[in-house]
C-alpha cells in the first residue's frame, strides 16, 4: 500500500475515502457526501475531540466532502485544496444551487435587508462564497441580495469567476490582522494561511501548509548576497514559516512574533528568526 499524506487524503484505520481503495488499508470505504460550510469560519481540527488543535479553517460557502458524522463532529475534506480534518456538524449545510459571487474585501457585513444602518446579522470573510438572487439600492448604496433575505454591499463582491489582479496587493490588505494559528480568513491568519488566501483571491489554488507550499508553489530561485535577487511576489521559506517579498528588501507575513500581519525589512526578519530557528530554507517564485 502507498503511504499518503493524511493531511491531503481521507483515511484512517477504520474508514477511508472510496477513491483510495487499493491505495490504503481501512476497515471500510465510503463515498464523500457533498456539503458546504454554513458559518463565517469553521475551525478544521486535527481530531474529533473539541480540544483538538486547529490545523486550518474553512469559510462560508466552501465546498467539502463529508465522510462521517458523530455527535457534533464531522470528518471532512475540503474540495478546493484537499485538506482533511474535523469540523462541527453544525458548521455544515446541504449544497445550494451554487455560488454566484465571492467576497473580495477582508471582511464584510451581512444585513437583514438593504439598509446599512440595520444591525448586521453576521460578518463574512474574504473568500466567502454566496449566491446573489437580486439587487437593491438604498440612498445610493448598492446591495446584493441573498436568498436568505440578507443583503451585502455589492462593491465588496466579484462574480465567482472573477479575481483580484495581484496576490501581493491582496496580502497587503490584511495589514494588522491578528495572527491566528490555523487561520485562513479575514478574522485571523497564520503565515501559510495568508499565502493561501491571497493567492486564492488572485485565482490560484495552493496547498495549505508551509511545507507543502515550499515544495509546490512556483520554482526555486537563488536570491544572491543580501537577498538582492528577490523581487515582489517571491516567497521566503523557513522551517515552519513563510513570507512574501512585497518590495525590495521588504517582506509581509503573518508573524507569530508581532502576533499580526506586518511588513518589515527582510534583513531584520531573517536576523530575528535566525536567533530562534535558522536561516531560510528556500526561496520560490510563483
Amino acid at each position: 500500500m502507498t503511504s499518503l499524506d493524511p493531511r491531503l487524503h481521507a483515511y484512517r484505520p477504520d474508514l477511508a475515502d472510496i477513491r483510495l481503495q487499493r491505495r490504503v488499508e481501512a476497515g471500510r470505504f465510503v463515498e464523500g457526501r457533498p456539503m458546504r460550510i454554513a458559518v463565517p469560519a469553521a475551525d478544521m481540527r486535527a481530531g474529533p475531540a473539541a480540544d483538538s488543535g486547529v490545523n486550518s479553517q474553512l469559510v462560508f460557502g466552501d465546498p467539502v466532502l463529508l465522510f462521517e458524522t458523530g455527535g457534533d463532529t464531522a470528518w471532512v475534506q475540503a474540495v478546493e485544496d484537499d485538506y482533511v480534518g474535523y469540523v462541527r456538524s453544525s458548521d455544515l449545510a446541504e449544497p445550494d444551487a451554487g455560488p454566484t459571487h465571492h467576497v473580495v474585501v477582508p471582511r464584510t457585513f451581512a444585513y437583514p435587508g438593504p439598509e446599512l444602518k440595520a444591525p448586521a446579522t453576521r460578518t463574512l470573510s474574504m473568500g466567502s462564497r454566496v449566491r446573489v438572487v437580486g439587487h437593491a439600492e438604498t440612498r445610493g448604496t448598492h446591495y446584493a441580495l441573498l436568498a436568505s433575505g440578507e443583503a451585502l454591499i455589492a462593491a465588496h463582491l466579484l462574480a465567482i469567476d472573477e479575481w483580484l489582479p495581484d496576490f501581493v496587493t491582496v496580502a497587503e490588505m490584511f495589514g494588522h490582522t491578528p495572527y491566528l494559528w490555523g487561520g485562513t480568513s479575514g478574522f485571523g491568519l497564520d503565515c501559510s494561511g495568508l499565502i493561501q488566501l491571497a493567492m486564492r483571491m488572485a485565482g490560484r489554488v495552493v496547498l495549505r501548509d508551509s511545507d507543502m507550499q515550499a515544495e509546490t508553489i512556483g520554482t526555486p530561485v537563488e536570491p544572491g548576497g543580501d537577498h538582492a535577487g528577490l523581487r515582489r511576489g517571491d516567497l521566503v521559506f523557513w522551517k515552519g514559516h513563510v513570507g512574501i517579498v512585497c518590495a525590495p528588501g521588504q517582506m509581509i507575513h503573518a508573524s507569530g512574533h508581532q502576533m499580526m500581519v506586518v511588513k518589515e525589512p527582510l534583513a531584520e526578519a531573517v536576523a530575528r528568526i535566525r536567533r530562534v530557528y535558522a536561516e531560510p530554507t528556500g526561496f520560490r517564485r510563483p
